[in-house]
């Protein structure tokens, strides 16, 4: 199969809101696919509903060619939450070597994970003594130990230096080009570009499922951030002719 995550019609209610209104799309296997959109537009509560967790209201996910939490699922999907999930008095070493053994790997991959997203000067500090930057680094070697499938990553180069996030997208990069599938997303919109293909949400709606390349094409400008505002224009366009319409026809 070409798709490592299929969604068909999710919808997601909250709190008498409406978070993820009938959104379909596909994430191909082995590149980088980014989700963007601006806080609060449902990027987080999509990442809950592809890994299992996030109680959905209709539609439906595949992920890896199951439903979306199965449970046979856990070892083959890395997960990295936007607040750090590690142990704060164990060592950086330490969590990673704890979550390689849950996995059935060893120190080798524990180590090897720890230097891999730039901890290993760290590796032997208490998790408590960590900068927030280095508390989402040491959360991140921890989810890509068990060297999964399919990664998804919510927001994991906030609160990181230009170098170290340079440094983690050369990282991405190379997963994607040994086979592993990763769903990234950001409010940046400059990470975009880093990216093989896009889904970019506004207001629980997806307003774009492409490549760079094709979006800035669709939008005619060069820019993508010109090029997001365009397609969020045009939607909010679309909209309202819609709904003038609806009403003249009531009328």
């Amino acid at each position: 199969m070409d798709d490592a995550i299929a969604v068909r019609d999710l919808v997601v209610d909250r709190g008498g809101r409406r978070v993820l209104d009938g959104i379909s799309c596909r994430v191909p296997r082995g590149a980088v696919t980014g989700l963007l959109g601006p806080s609060g537009s449902g990027k987080t509560t999509f990442m809950r509903a592809v890994v299992g967790v996030q109680v959905v209201g209709g539609g439906a996910i595949t992920v890896l060619g199951q439903p979306a939490g199965t449970p046979a699922l856990r070892h083959r999907v890395g997960y990295l939450t936007q607040a750090p999930s590690v142990y704060a008095d164990l060592t950086v070493r330490e969590n990673a070597r704890y979550f390689a053994a849950l996995y059935g790997r060893g120190r080798v991959e524990a180590d090897r994970a720890v230097r891999d997203v730039g901890l290993a000067d760290a590796a032997g500090q208490l998790v408590a003594t960590l900068s927030g930057g280095q508390r989402s680094r040491a959360s991140l070697a921890c989810a890509l130990v068990g060297e999964p499938e399919l990664v998804i990553l919510d927001e994991p180069t906030v609160g990181q230096d230009p170098v170290l996030r340079a440094d983690l997208w050369a990282r991405f990069h190379a997963m994607a080009a040994a086979g592993t599938t990763l769903l990234v997303s950001s409010h940046v919109m400059d990470e975009a570009a880093r990216c093989d293909r896009l889904l970019l949400i506004r207001q629980g709606r997806l307003i774009a499922d492409d490549s760079p390349a094709a979006i800035r094409t669709a939008a005619g400008v060069d820019d993508l951030d010109e090029a997001f505002l365009r397609l969020i224009r045009a939607g909010e366009s679309d909209q309202t002719t819609t709904t003038a319409t609806a009403g003249q026809e009531q009328s």
